[in-house]
């Protein structure tokens, strides 16, 4: 089993992120620790100077609510945090800094884009430094 598990979820696939809380609540071990990330896309700097400071905060705001409904939906105790930059890389840095032993990860069916540029899931499971499960 695991002590520290890291499940990052995307906001749009609300079935999905709850299928891998509940998932990962099975492979936790007692004691252990159950962290939800949601990871948003981090825009340049050209571009958030161009956006009222309102607009950046009421989508973090958007974001936590949705992050909130999914753990409230799944049943499980779980951390939450939300972080800005590119998913990929960015979870595997996150698990990396926060100690994390396992990623529970959704994965949708791959389309033409996905072979092309590859998916958050394909990279994730081809640089993260831990036990990575994905599940469809």
């Amino acid at each position: 089993m695991y002590t520290n598990i890291l499940v990052p979820v995307a906001l749009d696939h609300q079935e999905q992120a709850i299928h891998a809380i509940q998932l990962a609540e099975k492979l936790r071990s007692d004691g252990g620790k159950l962290t939800v990330l949601h990871v948003m896309e981090q825009l340049p700097t050209y571009v958030t100077s161009q956006i009222p400071g309102r607009i950046i905060e009421e989508t973090k705001s958007s974001a936590r609510s949705g992050l909130q409904e999914i753990a409230d939906k799944s049943d499980v105790d779980v951390e939450e945090a939300i972080i800005f930059g590119h998913p990929g890389r960015t979870i595997c840095d996150y698990a990396e800094d926060h100690g994390n032993d396992c990623i529970v990860i959704a994965s949708h069916q791959p389309e033409l884009a996905d072979y092309l540029l590859g998916s958050t899931a394909a990279r994730v499971v081809r640089h993260a430094g831990c036990s990575v499960h994905v599940i469809r």
